[in-house]
This record gives C-alpha cells, structure tokens and sequence, in this order.
C-alpha cells in the first residue's frame, strides 16, 4: 500500500516537473506578447490570411 502512494507521488512530482519545463521553454512566446496592441494583431491576421501562396 505504501508503495502505490510513493509511485502515484513520484508520477505527481514528474508530470509537475514536465509541466513546468513544458511552459517555460516550448509556450512561452503567445500572440499577446509579440503585438502589444489591437490593431497591430489584426493587421498581422489580416496579412497572412490574404497572402498569396
């Protein structure tokens, strides 16, 4: 019984850890901190939605 809790602790531990490297370092660019305003995340949405391939 005691060691089903310090697995289930440890998969806790390792999927925390995962978490935190995952958001560090894979999402930490995000649409609000490229463009600071409206008009400029709208202005780059409309440019590549009409931008011919």
């Amino acid at each position: 019984l005691t060691l089903g809790k310090t697995l289930w602790k440890i998969i806790f531990i390792k999927l925390f850890i995962m978490l935190i490297v995952l958001k560090l370092f894979v999402f930490d660019v995000n649409f609000n901190s490229i463009f600071k305003n409206d008009n400029e995340k709208s202005n780059f949405v409309i440019e590549n939605l009409i931008k011919e391939k």
